[in-house]
């Protein structure tokens, strides 16, 4: 596909610059083993040049280091050894389990001090440079709902924690506890108010303003370490949210709620001081757009993930629908650290066909470490290393043609537009199976086409071919195909498409 700068008149408005974007996450305690030297376990500082390099090349912009803070490690112990479903799940993943693979929850951490296991400030520091040369932001984790259970934290700023009494504990010890022998307050841990609490961590008290201003500061002090946090449940620190998740004890404090909303107050003083300071959201429930209004920059579009698992072809595209704005803000993925590998859950073709969709909308096209080589296995957080997999080198490939495809300045600084899909003839209803868009960077355009489902469909496509010669060079750049068509035919009839199940067109014209 042609990368040429239109002239200037022909440009589109700056809110269409940056109309998408590749964030690549890596889980950091697995990945980085596999760098390893002999008995020697491999740090940031070990990370060859060539594998940045490698991203680079592949148009990521944005690197997820998922996992960098420091844990503790006696909540192993007690909380991840404990039997039931999280220990079976790590008996599943890792056939011949060990107990030195159990590593603990990297979203229980201590505090926002780099994991000794992985290198110190100063390595962080370096690999930030490192991705800055080549054009790439380092985006870390910014846990707001919670710390370890055993944080040290607890001890030097208990005001941070919400506290119970032993009335709580005696109803509900999932819920609450006692992390001291030599201290009789108790303490909640966090939780998502659908789910039983997460009993290695200890919740932040979102009532009290002073531990608002300590979770403001720690995420001030991150500036200095990275260009962006992926702010993890983020809904979970909403005023209402957080009421309705602890209403028993938010009912017995005597303070008032607090008036203004946490996200609101702190990305503004964040973003006051470091203008380009990326926020992004892993959000749920339909509270996307608040957190949107909020400040964050991007946010999760868990709907399109599972809409693409479980939904129809209609039902994408009645989602894409949504504004711009909305749309240019998202996050687009098919799998992550929290989600099944994407061609387990789909299979290998329909999983083609997802990826070519979140990767040619706009906003932020989201990729997991390991999908691009095809691995099938989920791993649990807790775990510090992954099932040797073999290559799938067919899906390689074909995520090594759609990255360089989408790594065009068409998809970066061109408009994109929701096609209307026509049938082919009448009584003909597999048309609506078929996704269109295009993608417009005067002089040039590029058509996506998308068969998403099981079998044949076929549709036409009206194209705006105005100023076109009368014959239109059209090259499918995702499949190596060239077709000349005639400019009244695809203006007026539109082109005949015929796809098999889950097959796609890139076409550049």
């Amino acid at each position: 596909m042609k990368n040429s700068e239109p002239k200037s008149e022909d440009k589109e408005p700056v809110r269409h610059l940056k109309a998408s974007s590749k964030l690549y996450e890596i889980n950091t305690r697995v990945w980085l083993r596999r760098f390893d030297s002999g008995d020697n376990q491999a740090k940031l500082d070990d990370v060859p040049m060539a594998y940045w390099e490698g991203l680079a090349q592949k148009g990521i912009n944005y690197v997820w280091l998922m996992g960098v803070w420091k844990i503790c490690s006696s909540t192993i112990e007690k909380y991840c050894l404990k039997e039931g479903p999280v220990k079976d799940s790590f008996k599943t993943t890792l056939r011949d389990l060990q107990r030195e693979d159990i590593i603990g929850s990297p979203y229980a951490i201590d505090r926002y001090e780099v994991n000794p296991l992985i290198g110190n400030e100063r390595s962080l520091l370096d690999t930030r440079t490192v991705l800055n040369k080549l054009g790439i932001k380092l985006i870390l984790d910014f846990v707001p709902n919670h710390f370890s259970a055993d944080s040290s934290v607890i001890r030097t700023d208990p005001y941070v924690f919400l506290q119970g009494d032993f009335d709580e504990l005696s109803d509900d010890s999932t819920t609450f506890y006692k992390p001291f022998e030599d201290d009789d307050r108790i303490f909640a841990h966090g939780r998502d108010p659908f789910f039983p609490a997460w009993e290695d961590t200890v919740q932040v008290n979102y009532f009290s303003p002073a531990a608002r201003e300590f979770m403001m500061n720690a995420l001030m002090a991150l500036t200095r370490l990275c260009d962006g946090v992926r702010c993890d449940m983020a809904m979970l620190s909403l005023n209402d949210i957080f009421k309705e998740t602890w209403h028993r004890i938010v009912t017995k404090m005597n303070d008032d709620p607090p008036q203004d909303e946490f996200w609101t107050v702190c990305i503004k003083a964040v973003k006051d001081a470091f203008p380009d300071f990326l926020f992004l959201a892993e959000v749920y429930w339909d509270l996307e757009g608040r957190l949107l209004e909020m400040g964050f920059d991007f946010i999760y579009d868990k709907k399109l993930t599972d809409r693409l698992y479980n939904g129809s072809a209609n039902e994408i595209r009645e989602h894409l629908w949504a504004a711009d704005d909305f749309q240019r803000k998202s996050m687009r993925f098919i799998e992550n650290h929290d989600e099944q590998r994407a061609v387990t859950a789909l299979g290998e073709e329909k999983s083609k066909a997802a990826a070519v969709i979140i990767s040619t909308l706009q906003g932020m096209h989201f990729y997991h470490d390991g999908q691009f080589e095809g691995r099938t296995v989920k791993l649990p957080v807790q775990l510090g290393r992954e099932p040797l997999e073999p290559v799938n080198t067919d899906l390689m490939q074909f995520y090594k043609k759609l990255l360089t495809i989408t790594s065009a300045t068409i998809f970066k600084k061109g408009r994109w537009l929701l096609l209307e899909v026509l049938p082919s003839w009448d009584d003909d209803p597999s048309y609506q199976n078929i996704l269109s868009w295009r993608w417009k960077y005067a002089p040039e355009n590029c058509l996506v086409i998308v068969n998403y489902s099981e079998a044949v469909a076929t549709c036409r496509i009206k194209l705006d071919v105005i100023g076109y010669p009368g014959q239109v060079e059209i090259v499918d750049v995702l499949n190596e195909k060239t077709y000349m068509r005639s400019a009244e035919d695809l203006g007026r009839d539109g082109l005949h498409v015929v796809l098999d199940a889950y097959k796609s067109h890139i076409f550049s014209f």
